[in-house]
């Protein structure tokens, strides 16, 4: 078998420092065979959980290599997945794989130890076998209340401006908000949270020890310096389109909430949800303008799928039965300062006025305007005819 081995010194030399010196063989060499499952298959394989789950990590790893037969799994599925498994069968990689991880500080978080996350065992086969977590792995244990804010990568300027108003409203009041890492909305929610000094998590597609998209280098490794960065991948590995689709499901499961901001009819955002809808978790959608097709697919998710209609952080934190009249004084601050109160201070109640002439009297961007108004429009706050936007007149 390429020289692989399940001994206790092996087991010990392979992890260096990722095993505890002070552990009883016997956990060890679970651990080791626990990180070498996590090499084999590609994420979401439930015939090794339920081999995992019947036999656990080491006896489950030597039904594999003698191709014995278990009760937990047929004859022909232990055959396939042999097929699929056995050419990752590497211990050289495997090595590889384990220094990279000592190189870029990262930790391995199994079901043994104190800080996995117990929500994930809600995916049953389909959970992960391990974590490799960059930065903070004790915050993987407090993530009960969190929410994930997701949706499209070519986002708008006003799912932009959504997804920042929601996470840092949320992180600034001490619920850690999870997300992708990827473009467009998700780094949207992972910056606010970043910004007003909350937790985030990104979960990401490939391997931990390089950030994916490389534009967003700087951000994972802002998120990595104060919250955690986390794959249930190897340390090297590549992200692929079955990964990312993969990855959806450990997002929806680590989260009390999943919120789409913004997501066309086939949005890859339309897969978390659906995840978070199988598992029970809350599921809230943002609407968007009726014409927007980066909107038809939060609309979609609030007329077909039961979805909670979200204008606010107010109404995330209903959706999780918190305490939505306690506010933080972060929160107040922004209240009186954010870019929503120059907008409406710049609105007439009785001259409608362009959106160019609002971003002149505010100092801000068209684009940030017309994105903001879009937010009031929803609250009522704001009114448009054919001649530009105005205050309600019960405004003051």
């Amino acid at each position: 078998m390429n020289g692989f081995r399940l001994d206790p010194a092996t087991a010990r030399s392979a992890l260096g420092g990722h095993a505890d010196t002070s552990a009883a063989d016997s956990a060890v060499v679970d651990r080791y065979a626990t990180v070498v499952w996590s090499h084999l298959v590609e994420p979401g394989d439930s015939v090794a959980g339920r081999i995992v789950a019947s036999h656990g990590p080491l006896r489950g790893l030597e039904i594999v290599l003698a191709a014995d037969s278990t009760a937990s799994v047929t004859a022909r599925e232990l055959d396939e997945g042999r097929k699929r498994w056995m050419p990752r069968l590497d211990p050289l990689q495997i090595a590889r794989s384990l220094a990279s991880a000592a190189r870029a500080s990262v930790a391995i978080i199994t079901r043994a130890d104190s800080d996995w996350p117990g929500q994930l065992d809600d995916l049953g086969m389909h959970a992960p076998h391990c974590l490799w977590v960059r930065g903070d792995r004790g915050l993987l244990a407090q993530l009960r209340p969190s929410v994930a804010i997701v949706g499209a990568r070519a986002a708008t300027s006003y799912g932009d401006h959504v997804a920042l108003e929601l996470s840092a409203d949320l992180a600034g009041g001490g619920i850690p908000v999870i997300s992708g890492g990827a473009y467009g909305i998700d780094g949207a929610a992972h910056r606010a949270a970043l910004g007003v000094g909350g937790r985030t998590v990104a979960l990401l597609a490939g391997g931990v020890d390089r950030s994916y998209p490389a534009g967003h280098s700087g951000l994972i490794e802002g998120i990595a310096a104060t919250g955690a960065v986390v794959s249930e991948v190897p340390c090297g590995a590549a992200p692929t389109k079955w990964r990312f689709l993969q990855r959806n499901r450990l997002i929806a499961a680590l989260s009390d909430a999943t919120i789409v901001v913004e997501a066309g009819w086939r949005s890859g955002s339309l897969n978390t949800a659906g995840h978070a809808a199988s598992l029970s978790r809350r599921l809230g959608a943002v609407p968007g303008p009726v014409t927007s097709a980066a909107s038809a697919g939060t609309h979609r998710l609030l007329r077909e799928f039961d979805a909670a209609c979200i204008t606010s952080a107010a109404d995330v934190r209903e959706l999780l039965g918190l305490d939505t009249i306690a506010a933080t004084s972060t929160g107040d601050r922004a209240a009186h300062t954010d870019d929503t109160t120059r907008v409406r201070d710049a609105l007439s109640t009785r001259a409608p006025r362009e959106a160019t002439d609002l971003a002149r009297r505010t100092g801000m961007s068209v684009d940030h305007v017309e994105a903001v108004l879009g937010l009031l429009q929803l609250e009522g706050a704001a009114v448009r005819d054919t001649t530009g936007w105005r205050s309600p007149t019960s405004r003051r």
